[in-house]
C-alpha cells in the first residue's frame, strides 16, 4: 500500500484521537453499521481531498465498511493531523498522503497520488473541500473524468467555483453540493464555523473577547455564527458586506453595519468569512490602530492580502506564539496575523466539534451511496435529496434524544388542498 505521511509510529495516539471523536458521531455510527451489513459501495474507488481530522477518519472508515477502496489526501496543509494520518495508515489500511506543513508543491504531488490510486477503477467517486480536486481534473487529469461518476463539495468557496465552471459550459463531472444541504450549511458553518473559530482565536492569542470591537467580514452562515457568538462573549460586533440583503438583515440582528475602510479604524479583531480574494488588504492595513490582529475563517489563505502586509511592513516576527506573526509597519504600528492567514478554526485549533461534523459527513456519506444507486446525473451542480436531509436530521435528532410532532392526515390534506376551510 503506497502512502505518504509524516511518521507511523503516531498512529498509538491517532487511534485514540479517532476514537474520541467517533463517541460524538452517533449518526455516522449507524450509518456505518449498515454499509457494513449491505456493502453498497463496493466496486467504487473514492477519492477524498479533506482535512485530515479525527472526524475525517470516521468518514473513511465508514465510507470503508460499505465496501468500497478510499483513499485520502489534505485539503489544507496546515489543518493535517499527523497521527491521524499514521494511524488511518497502520490501524485501517487507508492510503493517506499527507503531512502537516507540507509546500505547495508536495500538496499537489499528494493530489496527483491521489488520483494514481483511483485511475485504474471502474467506478470512481471525489470528495472535495475547496475543489482542488475537481480543478486539478479538469487541468492536468482530464483522462479521470469519464469515470467518475459523482463529485461531493462540502465547502461554500468550492460550490462557488464549481457553479461558475458549470455556468462557462466545462463542467465534465456530476457534482453533488453538500455544502448547500441545509444538514450541513446551517449546522457545520454556523454553530461549526462559529465557536470552532472562537476558539483557534483564542488558543492563538489567549485575548479576552468582551468589551474588543471585532469586525466580520461576511454575514452569510459562518459569518453569522461566529458574530453571535462574539457578542455573546461580550463583543462589540462590526458586520462588513457586499449584500444588501445581509447587510440589512445584519443591522436588523443588533449589528454596526459599515464599510471595511471605516471598521478599519476601530477593530481590534477583524475575521474574514466571505469564501472571496483580497477582503483586507494594504488600504486597510494602514489605518488599523497598534496591535490589531487579523485572522480568516474562509477555506482559502485569500481573503487577506498577505503579499500587502508585507510589503508595508519594515519588520515581520514569525511565530512569535502559537501560530501568531507579528508585522510592524513603518509608522511602527504592529499588525498580528493568525494561522498565516489559513482556516483559523483548523490551524490554530481543531476545527468544528465532532457532534457537528457527524450530520455533515454523514450526509456526505449518504450522498455517495445516492451517487452510486443514480450513476448518471447530470453534469450539472446537483443538490442533495430532500430525503437524505431528512434522514440525517431525524437521526440526530433520535440521537439527542428529541421527539417532534407528526402532521396528521387532516393537516397534511389542510395543507395540499388549495381550499379554505376543506
Amino acid at each position: 500500500m503506497q502512502y505518504h505521511i509524516k511518521n507511523l509510529n503516531l498512529a498509538k495516539q491517532g487511534r485514540k484521537e479517532i476514537k474520541w471523536a467517533e463517541k460524538n458521531m452517533p449518526v455516522l455510527r449507524l450509518i456505518k453499521q449498515r454499509f457494513k451489513k449491505e456493502k453498497p459501495l463496493k466496486e467504487v474507488k473514492i477519492a477524498a481531498c479533506l482535512h485530515v481530522t479525527t472526524e475525517t477518519a470516521n468518514l473513511m472508515i465508514a465510507l470503508k465498511s460499505g465496501g468500497a477502496e478510499v483513499a485520502l489526501s489534505a485539503s489544507n496543509p496546515l489543518s493535517t493531523k499527523d497521527s491521524v494520518a499514521a494511524s488511518l495508515v497502520r490501524d485501517y489500511k487507508i492510503p493517506v498522503f499527507a503531512i502537516f506543513g507540507e509546500d505547495r508543491k508536495v500538496y499537489y504531488e499528494n493530489l496527483n497520488k491521489l488520483l494514481d490510486f483511483v485511475k485504474n477503477g471502474g467506478k470512481i467517486i471525489t470528495l472535495d473541500d475547496g475543489a482542488d480536486l475537481i480543478s486539478l481534473i479538469h487541468g492536468n487529469r482530464k483522462e479521470i473524468s469519464s469515470k467518475i461518476i459523482a463529485s461531493l463539495e462540502e465547502t461554500t468557496t468550492g460550490v462557488i467555483r464549481l457553479r461558475a465552471l458549470e455556468k462557462s459550459n466545462k463542467l465534465m463531472i456530476p457534482i453533488i453540493a453538500v455544502n448547500d444541504a441545509k444538514t450541513k450549511n446551517l449546522f457545520d458553518n454556523r454553530y461549526g464555523t462559529g465557536q470552532s473559530t472562537i476558539d483557534g482565536i483564542i488558543r492563538a492569542t489567549n485575548i479576552l473577547l468582551a468589551g474588543k470591537n471585532i469586525v466580520v467580514a461576511g454575514y452569510g452562515w459562518c459569518g453569522k455564527g461566529f458574530a453571535s457568538r462574539a457578542r455573546g462573549m461580550g463583543a462589540k460586533v462590526i458586520i462588513t458586506e457586499v449584500d444588501e440583503i445581509r447587510a440589512l438583515e445584519a443591522a436588523m440582528d443588533g449589528f454596526r453595519v459599515m464599510p471595511m475602510i471605516e471598521a478599519a479604524k476601530i477593530g481590534d479583531l477583524f475575521c474574514t468569512l466571505t469564501g472571496d480574494a483580497d477582503i483586507l488588504n494594504k488600504e486597510h492595513f494602514k489605518k488599523m490602530k497598534d496591535g490589531a490582529i487579523v485572522c480568516n475563517s474562509g477555506h482559502f489563505n485569500v481573503e487577506i492580502n498577505i503579499d500587502d502586509l508585507e510589503k508595508i511592513s519594515k519588520k515581520i516576527n514569525k511565530n512569535i506564539r502559537n501560530f501568531t506573526d507579528e508585522y510592524i509597519l513603518e509608522n511602527n504600528n504592529r499588525i498580528y496575523l493568525l494561522a498565516q492567514g489559513r482556516l483559523v478554526n483548523l490551524v490554530a485549533a481543531n476545527g468544528h466539534p465532532s457532534d457537528i461534523m457527524d450530520m455533515s459527513f454523514s450526509t456526505q456519506a449518504l450522498s455517495v451511496e445516492y451517487a452510486i444507486k443514480n450513476n448518471k446525473l447530470d453534469k450539472k451542480v446537483n443538490n442533495v435529496p430532500k430525503k437524505i436531509e431528512k434522514d440525517v436530521a431525524q437521526l440526530k435528532l433520535d440521537s439527542m434524544g428529541i421527539a417532534i410532532d407528526k402532521l396528521s392526515h387532516k393537516q397534511r390534506h389542510y395543507l395540499q388542498s388549495w381550499q379554505i376551510g376543506t
